[in-house]
């Protein structure tokens, strides 16, 4: 996270405005490339996916892109034919606007469900609009995607000449099934259609398809990298590092910031048969309300993880008494620990970040999610969102 500039990558151009929603704020950003970037969208598999996502997933589908645009407080879901209407010609007004074809636009929304845009509003402000913008770095763009967000999400890296900047919102309704949030990711880089493709998908796997808040999947998550070829071709693997410690930044980031977190929870399991059930255990930690609530109130409640393990009882093969849990470095089962030296992992666990490193030994497998504590606050949040 930053409050620095961080400006976009060569050939991209990004503005932001004020349609007025739902608050005084930006809500709005378009970012564009000066010529075909190569592109790559990711999208929620949920059934009320919202017309953004099927528009995108059908303009994104070619490898090859121009522009994306984002509107904040409302994601214009289940909005019937309306709303798909009412998407279309935001995507035309984007075209438009940058000097593109509208099937080159990718579109994504965030925000309340059952609500069409506020077509009027939306008109208004492209009639105001100029392009060529005067540009916004991804620090402005970043904030003006934000919903209940508590400061916008940046990150970048460089890889040769090239650079790598994203940005991307979420702090609730999270618990991905393909990418997540609203990502976006730009670079300078020139790199194939198919190879971005693949790349996308390896680096969105280990990053934003590991993290979840309180395990509930978006209608209009989107994950979306656009490449502008401007600083020419660069070592591809070095291409995914990059892609992936700024997808991982942006990853932690989005579980620090979780609705009302004051932690960010962090859970490993290694040691086992595949990596689908380290996945599949390690959510069940991090997706369990008496183990995030256990962070939050700083109990090293071990038994809460046991709980959790257990609960994944298709894998017959995890034999408790092989299983190790720790927190941190410290092991507390089936090392068992008396309670006074049980008592001084409270610290440990009042600390900003928490590590809960699980041994299942029935392989040779390791994956890592992301998360955060429950507090009281999450139900604040979410009892009065759309008032």
């Amino acid at each position: 996270m930053t409050s620095s500039p961080v400006e976009f990558p060569l050939g991209f151009t990004a503005t932001v405005g004020r349609i007025g929603i739902k608050s005084d704020r930006d809500d709005i950003l378009i970012v564009a490339c000066d010529r075909p970037a190569t592109v790559s969208g990711l999208y929620t598999r949920s059934t009320f996916a919202g017309p953004s996502v099927l528009l995108s997933r059908e303009n994104t589908a070619s490898g090859r892109g121009r522009a994306v645009v984002v509107i904040a407080q409302n994601a214009n879901v289940a909005t019937g034919e309306r709303g798909m209407d009412n998407a279309r010609e935001v995507v035309a007004l984007t075209a438009a606007l940058t000097g593109c074809d509208p099937a080159e636009v990718a579109i994504a929304s965030t925000g309340v469900i059952g609500r069409p845009y506020p077509m009027a509003k939306v008109r208004s402000w492209f009639d105001g609009a100029s392009w060529p913008a005067v540009g916004v770095d991804a620090v402005a763009a970043a904030t003006a995607m934000m919903t209940t967000d508590t400061h916008p999400k940046t990150s970048g890296a460089t890889v040769g000449g090239a650079r790598v900047v994203g940005l991307s919102k979420g702090v609730g309704m999270i618990e991905p099934d393909m990418a997540t949030l609203i990502t976006l990711v730009f670079t300078d880089a020139e790199i194939a259609p198919e190879r971005l493709d693949a790349m996308w998908r390896r680096v969105i796997d280990v990053t934003f398809n590991a993290v979840s808040i309180d395990t509930d999947t978006s209608t209009s998550d989107t994950a979306v990298v656009m490449a502008s070829g401007a600083s020419g071709p660069v070592d591809e693997q070095a291409l995914e590092d990059a892609l992936h410690a700024v997808a991982l930044d942006l990853t932690r980031q989005t579980a620090a910031d979780g609705e009302g977190a004051t932690k960010l929870l962090v859970v490993t399991v290694d040691g086992a048969r595949d990596r689908l059930q380290a996945r599949r255990v390690a959510k069940s930690i991090v997706n369990s309300p008496l183990v995030k609530t256990a962070v939050y109130g700083a109990d090293p409640n071990w038994g809460r993880v046991a709980m959790a393990i257990g609960k994944c009882s298709e894998y017959t093969d995890i034999d408790q008494e092989k299983v190790v849990i720790r927190f941190g470095s410290q092991e507390v089962y089936p090392r068992l620990l008396p309670d006074a030296e049980l008592e001084k992992l409270s610290g440990y666990l009042g600390g900003d970040e928490i590590l809960i490193h699980v041994t299942l030994h029935t392989g040779g497998e390791a994956f890592t999610v992301y998360g955060c504590d429950l507090t009281e606050e999450y139900v604040h949040i979410n009892a009065d969102y759309t008032t």
